[in-house]
């Protein structure tokens, strides 16, 4: 199995609700890395230019107040040159074209602002640790539901963690090693039939589960689970 690194990491939570801010912080404090909470880009801003060198990830609320939206996205790639992890807060995004201008920026991924206390660490451990796991771009939706899979003539079941377009993040203290051949069976929340999908596991660690990439998904159960990423990636947004 591969095994996270164990060093501290430095993240900036930029977020005007105390309420994300204070349960990001904690989630980070309580697993031993630091974090910095700010309220506004400039503050923001401010924080990257001194501390470049120190920090590890951004995770932004994109309508932070003096300079919402896309544009500060920019104004830190002016900062940074483009090599610092940014996650954004997936109900702060306003439009599909949004997710277009911040894949083109090297926006790191997507995690939701109120996901479980539990499901903090394990959103952000793909980009604290690249090395340990894949890198999934499409927008992942937080999703706490039962799952079952196969491998060889084991039969298991888990939770899941998120789901994407093109795969999942399954919770377990027994992970398959990295590139497992696995079949998963799952029911989205709201239908009345399974999705079977076949795929193999993407990375592996013994305190977060599994990531499962999708190598075989029939038409009908692919679009079942586009339809339904699309529709709750946004159904968060702040007003």
């Amino acid at each position: 199995m591969t095994a996270a690194s164990v060093s501290t990491k430095t993240v900036i939570i930029a977020d005007d609700t105390a309420f994300v801010r204070d349960r990001f912080r904690a989630a980070l404090e309580n697993a031993g890395h630091k974090a910095v909470v700010v309220r506004s880009a400039a503050e923001l801003l401010a924080r990257v230019r001194a501390d470049l060198s120190h920090l590890d990830l951004i995770v932004l609320d994109l309508r932070l107040p003096h300079q919402p939206g896309v544009e500060l996205v920019r104004s830190l790639r002016k900062l940074d040159g483009g090599k610092l992890p940014v996650l954004i807060f997936s109900g702060t995004i306003a439009s599909a074209e949004e997710v277009r201008e911040l894949a083109a920026l090297g926006v790191a991924g997507y995690v939701n602002e109120y996901s479980a206390v539990q499901h903090i660490l394990p959103s952000l451990a793909p980009r604290l640790f690249p090395d340990n796991f894949n890198r999934r771009a499409s927008p992942r939706v937080v999703l706490g539901i039962p799952i079952q899979y196969r491998f060889g003539n084991t039969i298991a079941a888990a939770l899941t963690l998120n789901l994407s377009h093109g795969g999942m993040a399954i919770r377990t203290t027994s992970p398959l090693d990295s590139g497992s051949v696995i079949k998963v069976r799952f029911r989205l929340p709201g239908s009345r039939r399974d999705v079977d999908a076949e795929g193999k596991v993407a990375w592996s660690d013994r305190r977060v589960g599994m990531g499962i990439e999708f190598e075989s998904v029939d038409s009908a159960n692919q679009a079942a689970i586009d339809n339904f990423v699309d529709a709750h990636f946004f159904s968060n947004r702040k007003a």
